[in-house]
Formats: structure tokens, sequence, C-alpha cells
């Protein structure tokens, strides 16, 4: 795969791990300025931003399992990560796995709610419609993020919001910096705390006034706590 990635500072190593359709430059503040701390890493994952299309529809795992071998082929060992909610998915799965050694998680996703009746039928009514006019299914009931995507990313995007991630969290061994914006609604301040609960000693911030990008809604807040926890 040709993978756009991008390379700064010395030190340490640090990896940045994008959100879903993102990329490395979303986290353009922190580059700049982690960059005089420690070796930063940025990648595109494979289907965002200007890498190379995944050739199948890619699981959690599967982006776990590319993180890990892209680590390796790099010559990363035990970084430390800040990530940004799908990113945050990838970096709990390799976080069990041992791969990193202390992470900033920024609205993190991978907690999947109890599904309601409305949820329920709303499921039931897109299959239903689907069997017989599946392009009017996709037009009415997937959200524009889903109607954005190509064949092969949308049944990726299933994958990956339909797995709750507690169980791997409850695996993690280091020390891991929860951030959540007081107004996220996309992964609002419950899920950061349902994951405070399940990694053992971790931290949890929130910041005011900040929504689901809490890293580039109030950079300066972000970036002294990431540093402080990360020295």
């Amino acid at each position: 795969m040709n993978i756009s990635r991008l390379r700064m500072g010395e030190g340490r190593d640090l990896v940045f791990l994008h959100g879903y359709l993102a990329s490395k430059e979303s986290f353009a503040p922190q580059i700049e300025y982690f960059s005089r701390f420690f070796r930063v890493t940025a990648f595109d994952f494979p289907g965002f931003g200007k890498s190379d299309p995944i050739p199948a529809a890619w699981s959690v795992s599967d982006y776990a399992d590319w993180t890990e071998s892209f680590l390796r082929e790099e010559g990363i060992v035990s970084p430390y990560v800040i990530a940004h909610s799908f990113g945050g998915r990838v970096a709990i799965k390799c976080l069990a796995r041992g791969l990193f050694g202390r992470a900033v998680l920024c609205g993190c996703a991978g907690i999947v709610p109890e599904r309601t009746l409305a949820y329920r039928a709303h499921v039931r009514a897109y299959r239903i419609v689907r069997r017989v006019f599946p392009r009017m299914a996709e037009r009415r009931f997937g959200s524009r993020e889903y109607r954005a995507l190509s064949p092969v990313m949308r049944e990726s995007y299933k994958k990956i919001v339909n797995e709750d991630l507690r169980e791997e969290a409850e695996r993690i061994r280091v020390p891991v910096l929860l951030v959540s914006g007081e107004k996220d609604a996309d992964t609002p301040v419950s899920y950061a705390e349902i994951f405070h609960r399940h990694i053992g000693g971790s931290g949890l911030l929130v910041l005011k006034g900040c929504g689901h990008f809490a890293h580039l809604d109030d950079p300066v807040s972000f970036n002294l706590a990431a540093e402080e926890f990360l020295q």
C-alpha cells in the first residue's frame, strides 16, 4: 500500500491516529506542538486521506493488525499515542495488545449504546425496504456520512460501528488519559466515563465548551494536558 505519512522532531516516538473520514492533517496543531518534544509520526489510515483504499471491508481488528505491521516496519517500538474518535478504537485494540506505552484518547469511539425500541424499528424498516428498493433504502435510511462511502467502505463502516470495545479496554495495562468535549454529541462524555471505569488507573479530562474535535476546539488546553501526561 502507498501510505501518506509524515515524521517530525526527535526523541521518544509519538504516533497520531486520526478519526473516521479524517486524515493526519486533523492533528495539525498537535503535530507542530509535540514535534518539539517527541519524534512524531502521523499517517493516513488505508482508505482515508491520501493513502490507498482498503482492498476489502476491514474491521477495527484489521486496522489494528495493519497498524501493528506499520509500526514494526517503521522500527517504532512501544511509542506513545494520541488518537481521536475512530483512531481511539484502533488505539484501544493496540493498547490491549501492549503496543503503546502511554495513550491520550480524545473523543474515543467504541461504545455501542443500548438499542432502543425506536432504533430497532428503524432497522427493521430499513431491512424491509432494502429487499425491495435497495437504492432508496440507502438514500432514506443511511446517514450522510454513510451515504458518502464507497460500497467497500460501507461494509467496513458497519463492522466498525457495531463493535463494542469494553472488553478490550479492561485488558489495558498502561497509563491512559481520556479527553472528552463537554458538548460532544458524537462520542459524549458518558462514553469517556464508561471507558474510564473499564481502564484501570485511567484519567479523565472534560474540556468545557468543546465538541467532538476537542483537540481543535481548544488546542492550548488539550496540548498542555497531553504534554503533562506524556512527559
